[in-house]
């Protein structure tokens, strides 16, 4: 089976469906990039596992698919709720047991590109804790743009390996450099700045049926709208203009959230750059009767801080006062740079930031 016999696609009619439209808005007001990008997630999330589920499938009947990570997302352009969005899937690699499928975000008619998503989802046989993976055939790559885009998962795979390999890295000369200062400046009579440990937001919900998927475990595309919401309410701590979406980073799963778990919700702004401004957003489940207690979830968000006519507008430096916040401090900031190297057409973030550091 060809890439191309995977494609899925999911329209969402804002012109012409004003409930729909409603749901996708920020405000009522007719303002630029008035556009839910919580809500997105959960259409992208159902749309990557309905697309990976459809091909597991054929393979092995009854299979279900969860989601293991959304490993990245770049805007290119910000999207108007009163034009239709296009999302277009296709699985692009397939492993023993994972998949993953790429997602084309765009406007209609004009197809414009809005975004690119990459969500890797895994095959499950049974539903609840107690499912296991299934191993899937791999693809067909019959022409050389299908062999890139295999050949593209498998570089965005080993590069996130490299990225967490880089986390237990010791600083660089220029890392510690910049972070001396950082902790120097706070030493300074006076001190007005920001410190990391005063921008950090939190809340606690419990889950209940109605957010279950067919695994018989809580819709991921439900807990990732939910961290999403969150961090850009803590992003708003130094963004003081309007912080919109540049990218999605990362978003792993860890253990599957059941029926009724309390979960604790925590963003930190943990870098800034510019108008840029990185939240770190981690879920905690903690099992109804209290006997299980587990990171569900990492995030990390890219926004940018922006002005009534999308300018982008800096954001105050953040500054990080022990190990911990140093440690999530150049994770973001290597993240970032790696991010840009390799998403040169995304306007956020790579026009932006060139803007902020020139």
């Amino acid at each position: 089976m060809r890439p191309t016999d995977t494609t899925c696609e999911h329209l969402l009619p804002l012109s012409t469906d004003p409930a729909l439209r409603r749901r996708f808005m920020v405000l009522k007001d007719p303002i630029p990039g008035n556009f839910r990008f919580g809500v997105l997630l959960e259409v992208l999330d159902r749309l990557a596992a309905d697309t990976a589920m459809a091909y597991a499938q054929r393979f092995q009947p009854g299979a279900r698919v969860v989601t293991a990570a959304l490993d990245e997302i770049v805007v290119r352009r910000v999207a108007d709720v009163t034009r239709d969005v296009r999302c277009l899937a296709r699985i692009n690699h397939v492993g023993r047991t994972s998949m993953e499928v790429g997602i084309r975000v765009e406007s209609a008619p004009d197809r414009a590109h809005l975004a690119s998503c990459y969500f890797t989802m895994v095959a499950r046989d049974g539903d609840g804790p107690g499912a296991r993976s299934v191993a899937v055939p791999p693809l067909e790559l019959a022409d050389d743009v299908e062999r890139v885009r295999a050949a593209r998962a498998a570089a965005r795979r080993a590069a996130y390996r490299r990225e967490q390999d880089s986390l237990v890295e010791p600083p660089s000369r220029d890392e510690f450099l910049l972070l001396s200062a950082l902790h120097r400046e706070q030493e300074a009579p006076g001190f007005a700045g920001v410190r990391a440990r005063d921008v950090v937001t939190e809340t606690w919900e419990r889950t209940y049926p109605e957010q279950e998927n067919l695994s018989a475990v809580i819709f991921g595309g439900y807990i990732m709208r939910r961290a999403y919401e969150l961090a850009s309410i803590c992003a708003e701590r130094v963004a003081l203009d309007r912080p919109v979406m540049a990218a999605v980073n990362r978003v792993n799963f860890f253990h599957p959230v059941q029926i009724g778990d309390k979960l604790h919700l925590t963003s930190r702004v943990v870098y800034t750059d510019g108008a840029m401004v990185c939240i770190e957003t981690g879920i905690e489940r903690i099992s109804r009767d209290r006997s299980a207690r587990a990171l569900s979830n990492s995030c990390r968000f890219t926004f940018v801080n922006i002005d009534r006519d999308l300018r982008p507008v800096p954001v105050p430096t953040l500054h990080p006062s022990d190990y911990a916040e140093d440690a999530r401090y150049l994770a973001a900031r290597r993240d970032l740079r790696g991010l840009e190297e390799r998403s040169a057409k995304g306007w956020l973030l790579s026009y932006l930031a060139g803007a902020q550091r020139g």
